[in-house]
């Protein structure tokens, strides 16, 4: 959702090194860390000023600026979407109960430390039909130093099945209820947990 300052910059910084060694970045790494932290403070200013936003929408909420981790490189990964032959719907519950509809559309994988991961791509549509595609996930940070429910990354989704997509926790978020109690969001599956403390991203508001 606010990563269009980041994408000029990832690319160049896989190419450049295929991990973080400690603090010694890269130009490249420096480059794409600052085009990060411009992207979480314009997303703290829209936030407090815009009236949509959770802290604005109908009650007021005291808005105090969002706390992440520092921004690691090494979160940043890349993978094809390896879709499902038969693509499930399934139910999904929000934070207020009430049940929707997701598509089990396909799967992103990552390697970190040496160990394979695999994350869900959903596919939702809201009230006026509009597709989406998501990531949503718990991990072992989860109801500790981030969001009890879980957090969201953004995908947008290509048709091109040879399309190589940048997976970046950095940029990973937590949804509007975890600031207001007026939002519901859906709730991550057992099958979305994974088991890696990710240290990347939003860190809890509350």
């Amino acid at each position: 959702m606010y990563n269009k300052y980041a994408q000029g910059f990832i690319f160049i910084f896989l190419m450049a090194v295929a991990c973080s060694c400690g603090k010694n970045y890269s130009p490249e790494q420096k480059a794409y860390i600052t085009s990060i932290e411009k992207e979480r403070k314009e997303k703290d200013i829209s936030f407090k000023n815009d009236p949509d936003s959770p802290f604005n929408h109908k009650s007021k909420i005291h808005f105090v600026p969002l706390k992440y981790y520092d921004v690691d490189p090494s979160f940043v990964f890349q993978s094809r979407l390896y879709t499902y032959p038969l693509k499930d719907t399934i139910k999904v519950f929000g934070t207020k109960g009430e049940e929707r509809k997701a598509v089990r559309f396909g799967y992103v994988t990552f390697n970190y430390e040496k160990k394979n991961y695999k994350i869900n791509v959903y596919k939702g549509s809201t009230k006026t039909g509009q597709e989406y595609y998501s990531i949503w996930f718990t991990d072992k940070t989860t109801g500790v130093e981030t969001y009890g429910v879980g957090r969201y990354l953004d995908f947008e989704y290509n048709p091109n099945p040879d399309f190589i997509y940048t997976i970046d926790f950095n940029l990973a978020y937590s949804p509007y209820c975890s600031y207001s109690p007026e939002y519901s969001c859906a709730i991550p599956l057992k099958e979305d947990h994974i088991d890696l403390p990710i240290k990347a991203g939003e860190k809890r508001f509350h």
